[in-house]
């Protein structure tokens, strides 16, 4: 309600006015009205003096007024910082109130990016253009950049035509799109770093006094403080979700160490009273909360053994089992196969690995306890080669305390192990063709597992002795007999019903073969029906095995096993006829017969005829392919073949004469390379 005045008085109109808040050009109107009234000069004079009073009156209140807005909004916003939430939200509200107290149309606020090396836009009010919204801007480069490599507030009345700091394309592009041309900019001051800029700008021309630019700087100072507690609750935030990451593989590395340590204690146990393996992967079941088996060579999964063995570690085999080889010095013992555990926590699996390791170090110490069985084992096996006419009843007694029956059907088995990079025999009775004549089948090894008699081939002593160990271990699963023989290994081992000497061969090579990780080939004898009652025939069974492992060797077939019956017509030569010429002589008379004139010549005269035949035959009776074998010339090949067939009759290329003839041939090398 308007204060009533004395209208005598010349400051009344005017208390009026500043009572309703009237704007300034209301304030003109007393002074104009009197002068219409022709009011006398000292009334005129008056009415100027309150006129001028009243207006830094209304100015005072004015300012007042707006402290008290800035003072508020400033106030709201040290509040929004105490119970900071979300930093976006803060932000923005601090840009939305310096627009309203500034009283411009746009509002906006850059940070500085030190990874990539500029400054972008982080939040704007009053914004239209997507461009402008999307700036980044170089460091140095616009008002933004002069601001933040000076550290001080700028203000510009017309951008365009302000060549204070650096214009770029991309920078007046977004300004333009935006339409701005007076713009003011404070530094966010982070101690004594400029961490970003704070601006306001109006589309039009525009005069920005200090109380405005001071106030935008308050902002601004909310702006740095609120940005740093952001940071600070960040890495707060981040050291706790670490230190409670750390607490908890703090907690899951006791209890795992615990259950190591149980587990260490229990297998030491086991170990110290003499348990096995069997009671190992029971213990480790019962741990793990699985089912753990000890598993032979031949009865795991070769591929996961072998992938465990060369990494050191246990290894998933399919979706649900883990596999952890057990080994020792590079001999394969077997396997613990945990089932069960599609995951498995690495300290679990570690202990998987240490179950395997006692396993490996138990099987040893079962080994080492054996090795004086099969000592006994062999030095028996020993004696049924060397000396056929012992005491039935003796050898019986001393298989019996070895848990073999010599009174049941047997195989005799000779075993060699192949060098790993051209297949040539690296051990093993047979040898190499030419060896066979001079090694005598009942040599003995002198006791050293894979020693070899003088007249064998050079080996490698280490894989004599593995492959020496492995047959044992087979042997002693099997109840048979082992030894170590002629460079290589032999082996008396049982036929099951409905086993046969070929499939016995062949399954012994490959499970030899696994545990010393090298081709082994395997040649088997006829069965023996009872070596107690016929040691004799063991003797006869060895030479023959000998002769089928030369033989596999000769035909390429090394790191296979087979009998005489699994080769066809050459099974007779290989089987020697053991019951009626254990020597050969029926096949030796047909190749004396076929072929013994030309072996004849060659062996007097020291010519190459046989050789030639072979040639010619291998080359399908061309003379000219004949010539290139030999490396002579055709006339040679010409006149060697008219001397055979002077010597053979002239019939010997007719399809019947040639058919006997190439059979002599083949058996005549391979009667040379098993020992005949």
């Amino acid at each position: 309600m308007p204060v009533p005045m004395s209208d005598d008085r010349p400051e009344a109109p005017y208390l009026e006015l500043l009572v309703r808040g009237a704007p300034a050009e209301a304030y003109e109107r007393p002074v104009l009205r009197a002068r219409a009234d022709k009011a006398p000069a000292d009334r005129l004079a008056a009415l100027e003096r309150a006129k001028l009073l009243a207006l830094r009156v209304r100015g005072e209140l004015e300012g007042r007024r707006r402290r008290e807005a800035e003072l508020s909004a400033l106030y709201e916003t040290a509040h929004d910082l105490a119970g900071l939430r979300d930093l976006d939200a803060v932000l923005q509200a601090i840009v939305q109130r310096a627009r309203s107290l500034l009283g411009t149309e746009v509002a906006y606020l850059t940070l500085n990016d030190p990874t990539a090396g500029d400054t972008y836009m982080r939040v704007t009010d009053g914004s239209v253009s997507a461009r402008f919204q999307q700036l980044r801007l170089g460091m140095g480069e616009g008002l933004g950049g002069l601001v933040a490599q000076t550290a001080r507030p700028y203000v510009t009345e017309s951008y365009f035509h302000d060549p204070r700091f650096q214009h770029t394309h991309t920078i007046d592009a977004g300004v333009r799109d935006e339409g701005l041309v007076a713009i003011l900019g404070v530094p966010l001051l982070l101690g004594s770093g400029v961490i970003g800029v704070l601006f306001a700008a109006d589309r039009r021309a525009r005069v920005f006094e200090r109380e405005q630019t001071a106030l935008l700087g308050s902002f601004a100072a909310h702006a740095a403080v609120a940005i740093d507690t952001a940071h600070l609750l960040a890495e707060t935030r981040t050291a706790l979700a670490e230190l409670e990451a750390a607490n908890e593989i703090i907690r899951d590395r006791s209890r795992v160490i615990e259950r190591a340590s149980e587990v260490h204690d229990r297998l030491t146990e086991l170990v110290l009273r003499g348990g096995g393996v069997h009671d190992v992967a029971d213990a480790v079941a019962e741990v793990l909360s699985g089912s753990v088996e000890f598993l032979e060579v031949d009865e795991a999964s070769a591929a996961a053994v072998d992938r465990s063995r060369v990494d050191g570690h246990a290894v998933r085999d399919g979706e649900e089992d883990w596999v952890a080889a057990v080994s020792a010095g590079g001999e394969l013992l077997g396997a613990l196969v945990l089932r069960g555990h599609p995951r498995l926590d690495p300290m679990d699996q570690r202990t998987l690995e240490r179950a395997a390791m006692v396993t490996s170090l138990l099987q040893l110490a079962r080994r080492s306890a054996g090795e004086a069985e099969q000592r006994v084992r062999g030095e028996l096996l020993d004696d049924l080669l060397d000396t056929p006419d012992r005491e039935p009843r003796l050898l019986r007694e001393r298989a019996a305390r070895l848990r073999a029956d010599l009174d049941t059907p047997h195989v005799v088995l000779a075993a060699g192990i192949e060098a790993p990079d051209t297949g040539t025999p690296a051990a093993g009775p047979g040898g190499t063709p030419g060896s066979g004549p001079g090694a005598t089948p009942g040599s003995r090894s002198g006791g050293a597992p894979g020693g070899g008699s003088g007249s064998a081939p050079a080996e490698d002593a280490e894989g004599r002795r593995r492959l020496w160990s492995a047959a044992s271990h087979l042997a002693v699963t099997r109840h048979g007999l082992a030894a170590a023989r002629d460079g290589g290994t032999v082996l008396l081992l049982p036929l099951a019903d409905g086993d046969t000497a070929d499939a016995l061969a062949r399954r012994t090579a490959r499970q030899l073969g696994t545990a010393v990780h090298a081709a082994v080939t395997v040649g088997a004898s006829a069965p023996v029906p009872a070596p107690a009652a016929r040691p004799g025939e063991v003797a006869a069974g060895y030479a023959e095995a000998r002769r089928c492992l030369a033989a596999l060797r000769v035909l390429g077939r090394a790191g296979q096993g087979a009998a005489a019956e699994d080769f066809g017509f050459l099974g007779l030569l290989l089987a020697g006829t053991r019951e009626s010429a254990p020597d050969g002589t029926g096949v030796q008379d047909f190749v004396t017969r076929t072929v013994g004139a030309v072996i004849d010549y060659d062996e007097r005269r020291g010519t190459e005829l046989i050789r030639t035949l072979d040639a010619y035959f291998a080359g399908g009776m061309s003379p000219a392919r004949t010539k290139d074998a030999l490396h002579v010339h055709v006339n040679t090949v010409a006149q060697r073949l008219e001397r055979v067939g002077r010597l053979l009759g002239p019939d010997w290329q007719s399809p019947a004469r040639s058919l006997e003839i190439q059979l002599a041939l083949r058996l005549h090398r391979l009667a040379s390379a098993v020992g005949y």
